[in-house]
């Protein structure tokens, strides 16, 4: 396969930042911390404050609320920049993606707050019901449709998988990046397999107008590495520690403001978890694997 850059490169990062925090005391729920007046809040992958308000609306006024702290808005022009504004002190919590979670804590030392973990969670490989392939092994020399650069489901874990079964992701298949798309490519013989997450699997199916019995999954992963909220590490820590346990105490109140935006259905039956950087190690090797470990 090609070696390609990732279009993380282009990111430009703040020279310096500050170390101040602005100090508060949070009239809703006492408070003997060092606490900001507000905060800003972006996500990593919903670009514009539309979006935002549409999907996160209202979690941003739970967490508020939760909080007792103002919560406002970061809209973000794209994925990575989180990072270069975590640095600016232009936002102090992100809601991440796994593989931007590696951005911000390497290029801007982010501090975990807390994942949510999904129930259903795991990159799959599919092939044509009619496909003579059955193992990982057997798709060297082929085409394999991905989802998107950076995609953690549709890229870095199949890639994960497809590396532990012994193929070279440089030089024993080739890489399409086709989002959803790829699987109308898989129907038509344009490529041999396509990835996706399997949460997301019989949806892509039924949007395409396609039948789950034309396709056969050949290989399902293990749980994959959480989304996870980060905060920036201008923050006092113990205003951080302060926010992981109000998080993790309203769990349930959260989440269920998260799923009642129709683009968050994926985290219904989710649950808050402590964060644990070194699950996200798998994502790191294949970074290294392909090639690209210099900008981690």
């Amino acid at each position: 396969m090609k070696r390609r850059n990732l279009f993380w490169y282009s990111l430009m990062f703040a020279a310096g930042c500050t170390t101040g925090v602005n100090s508060t005391t949070n009239n809703s729920e006492p408070m003997t911390i060092t606490a900001p007046k507000n905060l800003k809040f972006a996500v990593t992958d919903v670009i514009g404050i539309k979006d935002l308000q549409q999907d996160y609306g209202l979690f941003r006024a739970t967490l508020e609320e939760i909080l007792g702290i103002k919560v406002e808005f970061f809209p973000v022009e794209n994925t990575t920049a989180a990072a270069p504004a975590l640095l600016s002190r232009e936002v102090d919590i992100v809601f991440a993606g796994p593989s931007e979670y590696l951005i911000l804590n390497s290029r801007a030392k982010a501090i975990p707050i807390i994942a949510i973990e999904r129930t259903n969670y795991h990159s799959i490989i599919v092939v044509r019901a009619d496909s003579k392939i059955k193992l990982l092994s057997q798709l060297k020399g082929k085409t394999i449709a991905m989802r998107k650069i950076g995609s953690t489901s549709g890229h870095l874990a199949p890639t994960k998988l497809l590396i532990d079964a012994g193929l070279d992701p440089k030089t024993d298949f080739k890489t399409v990046m086709l989002d959803d798309k790829g699987v109308q490519a898989l129907k038509k013989g344009e490529v041999d397999a396509w990835t996706t997450a399997s949460d997301r699997y019989k949806n892509i199916l039924a949007s395409e107008g396609l039948l789950e019995k034309d396709f056969s999954v050949i290989f399902k992963g293990a749980l994959l590495p959480n989304d996870i909220f980060v905060a920036s590490n201008q923050l006092a820590s113990s205003f951080i520690a302060d926010m992981r346990s109000r998080m993790m105490n309203h769990q349930d109140k959260l989440i269920q403001s998260l799923v009642t935006a129709k683009a968050n259905q994926k985290y219904k039956g989710g649950k808050l978890v402590l964060a644990n950087d070194a699950d996200y190690n798998m994502i790191r090797e294949v970074y290294q694997k392909i090639g690209q470990g210099s900008f981690l």
